[in-house]
């Protein structure tokens, strides 16, 4: 991929320092990969396709139609990696009415008016969007922080499993994606972000996120590549 998603964002003294300092060397894909899907769910997305502005009336935290066409990739990424008989993990969000846990947005702010619509939305906010559910034996776990690894037994579970590598999509690429992939590769996990399979609500947050994680944390591949590798893998090439 040779124009990034970051470049128009970044200033000529990053792009000169970027030329200047020693290339960045890939993390690379290990031996047992695994696709971590990352709150593909009903807030995020909303009900239909709409432009972020009119998706946000009835789904305020809504990432526009930047999350249905991610999602339209998703869907590209979960075929190749079950026909690569890949795990794929899935992890939403912990409704705090059937916990008993508040969320990590619970805020202090007062009482707002709630319509019978708004109370329906809410608890069904954490299902998983079809173009993303899980099929009948891939794991799915819940979280009450923006991290796949805070409070859930994911790190337990890639332990068992013999998991080194996270080949991740989902939302939001700067809040619980980037959580995620700073905790995974705290763990030395190798992390892969799949470039067209995240997805933010504001353009400079997702890119300049990106950017940051392909620097420190992660590899940040296009979908071809990653299906191509996934691909070689199975062949045996």
């Amino acid at each position: 991929m040779s124009e990034r998603v970051w470049d128009r964002f970044l200033t000529d003294q990053d792009h000169a320092h970027l030329e200047r300092r020693d290339k960045k060397g890939r993390i690379g894909f290990g031996a047992r990969p695994a696709v971590l899907s990352v709150d593909n769910y009903r807030q995020a997305v909303g009900d239909e396709p709409q432009p972020l502005l009119d998706a946000i009336e009835s789904w305020p935290s809504s990432t526009g139609l930047a999350g249905w066409n991610a999602l339209e990739h998703i869907e590209t990424l979960f075929s190749v990696a079950r026909a690569a008989s890949l795990p794929i993990i899935h992890v939403t969000g912990l409704l705090p009415q059937e916990s008993g846990v508040s969320g990590w947005r619970h805020t202090t702010r007062g009482e707002v008016e709630r319509t019978d619509a708004d109370a329906e939305r809410e608890l069904r906010r954490y299902d998983i969007v079809p173009q993303a559910a899980p099929v009948h034996g891939e794991v799915v776990l819940r979280k009450a922080a923006p991290s796949a690894f805070f409070g859930t037994p994911l790190m337990a579970h890639l332990t068992s499993q013999h998991i080194d590598t996270l080949i991740v999509c989902g939302e939001s690429t700067s809040g619980c994606v980037r959580a995620t992939v700073v905790d995974g590769r705290s763990y030395r996990l190798r992390m892969i972000v799949v470039e067209e399979c995240v997805y933010d609500r504001h353009e400079a947050p997702h890119a300049i996120n990106l950017f940051d994680m392909n620097q420190k944390y992660a590899d940040v591949l296009g979908l071809d590549e990653v299906t191509s590798w996934i691909e070689q893998r199975v062949s045996g090439r």
